[in-house]
């Protein structure tokens, strides 16, 4: 098919532009409902083509629609705006603005590497609809039709208002928990450990953040324990609960040496801290000098120990409910493997895993067949590997918080 005919033949108005914001292709019906040429438009920061009108001092079409842009670029998605006041110069008369209402929606579209590689600008033009329904016409009272036409777009206009107060709210919010979450997980003892990498990608588009977490402890006689975890919640909350279980655990590994015995602790521990029970955790503790890995999961995905010829297995040997998910105490069990030198243990939460309406099995399997393809490469580059295998480099609709060790 021809997309570049069928682009300049569709009837509703439609600009390309790049992320720049730069107008890159526009069609013949946008040219008509704005009065200009190709060659006006193409090149042309979007902006500088369209300014503000410097007559009207409530103008905001500006501001608005690069809101609207800014907003697709960061979340990925279609974003549709209320009916828009925004003039447009008149093409044969310089300085001299034309009023014109607008139904616009700005849709991202995804290049190979998973970034907007430009955004289509389409709209409608509803100038002469807006024209026809005066608030106040001569001779009596609104008819109901026109009244609750008024009404309509009088509530679309505060819709998009308060939508975008509510969105101003949040991410001030998310940045909030975010700094405080990276705060939190600063581990003292990692930085002697230059086998071990970390990451932790914080949600995209999403209220759920700050929920999740990894810890490097130290412990006597050449150990050390690893461990992630993820707390149900979202926002500043989930990011306190988060420090709580994280210390608590880290408390618990120093003084038990034992993960089984560590998230009974904390399990014990959660039930007095609200918004902390049904949290996940997985605990590993590394014997160095006898090359052996003991651990429990309270819930957890599995870790995942792989060998250097790309074989791997799960530990799932030693799985138990969240915290918080049984009545009474019950001690949690706990396994131990060996390990060769070389091997490498992948610790994760289920955002690297988990997608809507697929077995986790699934998840499972693409974890292991990337381990597989780069289980010989350093554990920054498995770490970067696996984000970018699994598809989420550029985050999830869940935290991920992730451990890599080559032992």
């Amino acid at each position: 098919m021809d997309y570049k005919a069928l682009f300049a033949a569709t009837p509703s108005p439609y600009l390309v532009l790049g992320p720049d914001l730069v107008i890159v292709d526009v069609n013949d019906a946008y040219l008509r409902a704005t009065g200009r040429t190709r060659e006006d438009l193409v090149g042309q920061y979007i902006f500088d083509a369209f300014p503000d009108n410097p007559a009207d001092a409530n103008a905001d079409g500006v501001r608005n629609l690069g809101t609207s842009l800014h907003r697709a670029l960061r979340s990925k998605q279609p974003d549709t705006m209320a009916v828009q006041k925004y003039d447009i110069p008149v093409a044969s008369r310089p300085g001299v603005f034309e009023e014109r209402w607008w139904s616009p929606i700005n849709t991202p579209v995804l290049g190979p590497d998973g970034q907007v590689a430009w955004i289509i600008h389409r709209v409608e033009d509803v100038t002469e609809f807006v024209r026809s329904r005066p608030a106040h016409p001569t001779g009596g009272p609104l008819s109901k039709r026109v009244a609750m036409e008024a009404e309509l777009y009088a509530r679309a206009r505060e819709l998009q208002r308060l939508n975008e107060e509510l969105r101003q709210a949040h991410a001030r919010e998310r940045q909030v928990a975010v700094t405080l979450q990276e705060a939190m997980l600063h581990s003292p003892d990692l930085d002697r450990h230059r086998n071990v990498e970390v990451r932790y990608l914080p949600a995209v588009g999403s209220l759920n953040v700050c929920g999740d977490w990894y810890d490097v402890v130290d412990l006597p006689d050449d150990s050390f324990a690893v461990a992630v975890g993820d707390v149900v919640g979202h926002g500043l909350e989930a990011a306190a609960v988060m420090g709580m279980l994280r210390s608590a655990l880290s408390a618990a590994v120093r003084a038990l040496h034992e993960p089984a015995k560590s998230l009974e602790v904390l399990g014990l521990y959660a039930r007095s801290v609200e918004g902390a029970l049904a949290t996940t955790a997985v605990k590993a503790v590394i014997d160095t000098h006898q090359q052996r890995i003991t651990y429990s999961s309270a819930g957890h995905p599995p870790p995942v120990l792989v060998h250097p010829d790309g074989t791997s297995h799960l530990l799932d040997q030693a799985t138990d409910p969240p915290l918080g998910a049984r009545p009474e105490h019950v001690p949690r069990p706990q396994a131990t493997l060996p390990y060769t030198p070389g091997d490498t243990l992948v610790l994760y939460t289920d955002g690297l895993i988990e997608r809507r309406g697929e077995d986790i099995d699934a998840g499972l399997r693409r974890l292991t067949d990337a381990l597989a393809l780069h289980a010989r490469t350093s554990p920054d580059r498995i770490a970067d590997a696996l984000l970018t295998h699994l598809g989420v480099a550029g985050g999830a609709h869940d935290d991920i918080a992730l451990i890599v060790v080559r032992l």
